[in-house]
């Protein structure tokens, strides 16, 4: 079951940020044993060696680890303050990783908790440093060692401007180290970085399509501590749109870079020919993410104009039009104006430039809000937070977005109740919804990357159950992401009545896994539960068999061939069953069957064997016998295409209809048992599924003598009922 928490406030997570060592040790007690065996510290957990650098390829030149005491006479942390000329990229394709850095260095308290001050290179140096993360809705406090990969005695990843300062360098070291190595950090979103430094929430804005108010929005933003980052598109394509939103938005197409990412290009390209070929005559460069620094209104020639600052990350190359570094609009502005504004600039990569030039040159605007306060009112909220946990697997909640309706309506679904309305509207409840990818970075060694995902929000039915295929067939949504984006969230405001609704979160297409984190804002308390989460069987007693006297023709049958087949004693062993079984089932040409096991022979008997012979006598094998009628029937109602086997997304309701309830973890761990490679089920491994299950149900009800859902078991107890069922 999804874990979910509620938490009020800004949502971030808890304050304590959790050891993530292998050995479970924090960075003080490593640092206080390294300073007392006198050694410095080597961190095991991402060794010096090419495997933390990259996954994919190797490098033509020689890299050496080296220590800063290697490096210089005089390391330090942190020189004069960290400050966003500290950050200058190097040979690796992670610009909005260092844009998010360089946006981070302007918001001290976040800064100080990202980058703890208590350690240096001063008396308790030991090697060793840590820095801090937000993942998922938890601090974590990562470890490294000071060992940094270089080329002739120059630091080849990211750097200070000065020599001898390397709190930037180690940054992006631990960040490296929390995704799986250097190459992992190559291209991305600023955004993703921007929450990973606060725990905020993400927005993003198309510059050609920006309300009329961006620049006063933005302004608001950096007021508010907001972080932001902003890029050129490689070039423009249609994203990925269910069903839904193609109806709706018709052809509205969103630009998006390579892999819909802002990164540089290439893993440790030591020629920039790449970089080159991206830079325009106007000194801005595509497909590279940028830091927004700041927001100014200058009179000039008896005008306002609306200036913005932008930080390229490699700390050179800048913008070379109006209002740049040594531009004559400047000559134009008070003396002490200009002196406040470009504070001495120099090619350091930083630049300023008018806003409407801005809006034509670059195509996004991503903005990382502490709270999820709207940038388009002065209203500041108390916001309420639920958040879940889940995952879509392939065979069973994995069912892609609205598009395939076959299976779209296995994907996990919540339920949000929004009984009242905002402080400031009766009619109205404002929600933001967040749904993030998990892990994805960590995953690419693995061949795996970002999925497309995307949500969709439906008004729910008063039932508290998982809803099905016809639900979604005749009901639109009423809410729903943009756009369906490889990006690691996806998240949208909403102003809704009061109501109950239902989420669906979804990857584009059906059968992708991935694990998901949704985050739920709302200014008032919103009820939010997963659907279809309960366990539970209702298993009515199977009603007595007719009298022998009594018997139907098939039941007459039915006996000529148990007879058959029993021996003196009257019942048939589990072998005699697996033949009678296997011989009747086969000459049934609707169903594709392969055999029936021996092992789920074993489980028939012991469902139906009541006085614990260990055999079927007649009257139990006529009551299983009217249970695979059941079966069979509920098979063949679920087999829609006539195949010979059922979906393994349509198990559900199958199991649903015999009776059985079980939640996404269950279905899950069924679906990868005992799906084929194309999600499909046979008779056999149905069966095996089906009388396991009843097994379980029984054996559980009977231990729970009071009803509570819950027993109590010895190991003993434990061996018996599972090496039986």
């Amino acid at each position: 079951m999804p874990l979910q928490s509620t938490l009020s406030g800004r949502g971030s997570g808890s304050t304590q940020a959790l050891d993530t060592q292998s050995d479970g040790k924090s960075f003080e007690q490593l640092r206080q044993e390294c300073l007392q065996k006198g050694v410095l510290f080597e961190d095991p957990d991402f060794p010096a060696t090419d495997a933390s650098l990259f996954f994919s390829q190797s490098v033509p030149v020689q890299i050496e680890w080296k220590r800063p005491t290697e490096l210089c006479s005089d390391p330090e942390f942190i020189v004069g303050g960290a400050d966003r000329t500290d950050i200058c990229q190097g040979q690796l394709g992670d610009c909005w990783l260092l844009a998010a850095i360089a946006s981070l260095t302007l918001k001290k308290e976040a800064l100080a908790r990202v980058v703890p001050h208590d350690q240096g290179f001063d008396h308790r140096y030991a090697g060793i440093f840590h820095f801090q993360f937000w993942q998922h809705n938890k601090w974590l406090d990562v470890v490294v060692d000071d060992r940094l990969p270089s080329v002739r005695n120059q630091l080849i990843m990211l750097h200070s401007a000065s020599s001898n300062e390397f709190w930037s360098a180690l940054l992006e070291k631990a960040y490296a180290k929390l995704h799986g190595s250097y190459e992992s950090l190559k291209g991305g979103s600023t955004m993703e970085a921007m929450e990973d430094f606060t725990g905020g929430v993400g927005e993003m804005y198309d510059t050609k399509s920006a309300p009329s108010d961006l620049f006063s929005i933005m302004k608001k933003a950096l007021d508010r501590g907001s972080m932001m980052g902003c890029s050129i598109d490689v070039k423009t394509r249609p994203s990925k749109n269910c069903f839904e939103c193609v109806v709706s938005m018709c052809l509205v197409w969103f630009s998006l870079t390579v892999l819909n990412l802002s990164g540089c290009f290439g893993f440790l390209q030591i020629s920039s020919s790449a970089e080159s070929e991206a830079k325009t005559t106007t000194g801005l460069v595509k497909g590279h993410a940028y830091s927004i620094t700041g927001l100014e209104e200058v009179n000039f020639r008896g005008q306002k104009v609306q200036l913005i600052r932008i930080r390229n990350p490699w700390g050179q190359v800048e913008w070379n039009g109006p209002w740049s570094d040594n531009s004559r609009e400047w000559n134009y502005v008070d003396k002490a104006e200009k002196t406040r504004i470009l504070q001495n600039s120099t090619e350091d990569g930083e630049f300023w430039m008018e806003f409407e030039d801005f809006k034509r040159n670059y195509d996004k605007v991503e903005i990382c809000n502490m709270t999820p306060d709207s940038l388009s009112d002065d209203t500041k909220r108390h916001w309420e937070v639920s958040m879940f946990e889940g995952n879509w697997i392939r065979g069973s909640t994995a069912g892609g977005c609205r598009n395939y309706i076959d299976t779209f309506w296995t994907n996990p679904q919540f339920k949000l109740e929004l009984e009242d309305a905002d402080d400031d509207d009766d009619d109205v409840c404002s929600v933001v919804i967040a749904l993030m990818q998990k892990n994805r970075r960590k995953l690419r060694k693995e061949g795996l990357d970002l999925e497309t995902i995307g949500f969709a929000v439906y008004e729910a039915p008063d039932d508290e159950d998982h809803q099905g295929k016809d639900f979604f067939r005749y009901h639109a949504s009423k809410a729903r992401s943009k756009t369906y984006i490889n990006m690691r969230e996806v998240s949208e405001r909403f102003t809704l009545p009061p109501g109950k609704y239902l989420l669906v979160p979804t990857t584009f297409q059906p059968h992708h896994e991935a694990d998901f984190l949704i985050r739920i804002f709302s200014e008032k308390k919103a009820a939010a539960l997963e659907m279809g989460s309960d366990v539970d069987a209702d298993l009515p007693d199977p009603p007595m068999p007719n009298p022998p006297e009594e018997e139907t023709d098939e039941e007459r049958g039915l006996r000529r061939l148990f007879e058959q087949l029993a021996g003196a004693d009257k019942a048939i062993s589990v072998r005699e069953l697996q033949q009678m079984l296997n011989g009747v089932l086969s000459r049934r040409k609707e169903i594709k069957f392969d055999g029936l096991s021996l092992s789920t022979c074993h489980s028939i008997i012991n469902l139906m064997d009541v006085d614990n012979t260990g055999k079927l006598e007649f009257q139990e094998f006529k009551v299983f016998w009217e249970k695979m009628k059941k079966w069979i029937m509920l098979f063949l109602s679920f087999d829609t295409d006539r195949s010979g086997k059922m979906s393994s997304y349509e198990l559900r309701s199958a199991l649903k209809a015999a009776g059985m309830h079980l939640n996404n973890q269950l279905l899950q761990l069924i679906g990868l048992r005992f799906a084929d490679p194309n999600y499909d089920i046979d008779f056999d491994d149905y069966l095996t599924c089906i009388v396991r299950l009843e097994n379980m149900f029984r054996a559980f009800q009977a231990m729970d003598k009071f009803q509570r859902g819950r027993v109590r078991m010895n190991i003993m107890q434990f061996l018996m009922l599972s090496m039986n069922v």
